[in-house]
């Protein structure tokens, strides 16, 4: 009686497991905010921000607007999280929405979301420079924060960078 012949597993041959709706509806979230990046002001670094409810509905959106308007804090964390504020509804706290947003957030605008209560953040790109949610700092995780918020990181990460690679070459 011969042994019976081993198979060799193909990528045809095993059914792909689904990916995790988690891991889905995070990649939705970025490409919402990437095409608000998209609508960024001329002269603006293109960073698009998203607040979801926690049902899911939009609450604000908001693009960088630092140099349209003059202002240091006009990033685009900080006005949608003051948008969103305004009509949530729950005074200053958006406890269990999440913010999603196509940068790193620096230290400013992590500051704002862990102070304003935001449930979970979701980025795309790494700041290497002046990211405060693992980067360079860790306001967020920061032990000495009374709000913690949980983190999905490097979502579309590539995409999200392309829009900002793409920016700072017209710069150059």
């Amino acid at each position: 009686m011969s042994s019976p012949t081993p198979r060799t597993l193909t990528s045809t041959s095993v059914p792909a497991l689904p990916r995790p709706l988690g891991e889905l509806h995070a990649e939705a979230m970025i490409r919402r905010a990437m095409g608000i990046a998209a609508t960024t002001p001329r002269g603006d670094v293109p960073v698009g921000a998203v607040v979801y409810a926690p049902d899911g509905r939009e609450l604000a959106t908001a693009t960088n607007r630092r140099e349209t308007d003059g202002d240091p804090t006009a990033h685009a964390e900080v006005l949608a999280i003051r948008e969103a504020v305004r009509l949530y509804g729950d005074g200053w706290r958006l406890t269990d929405c999440t913010l999603a947003v196509t940068l790193e957030p620096c230290a400013m605008c992590a500051g704002a979301l862990v102070g304003a209560r935001v449930g979970r953040l979701v980025f795309g790109a790494w700041e290497p420079k002046t990211g405060a949610v693992g980067s360079v700092f860790d306001v967020v995780r920061d032990p000495s924060v009374l709000h913690r918020p949980q983190v999905r990181a490097g979502v579309l990460e590539q995409e999200c960078a392309e829009q900002l690679i793409t920016f700072f070459e017209t710069l150059r």
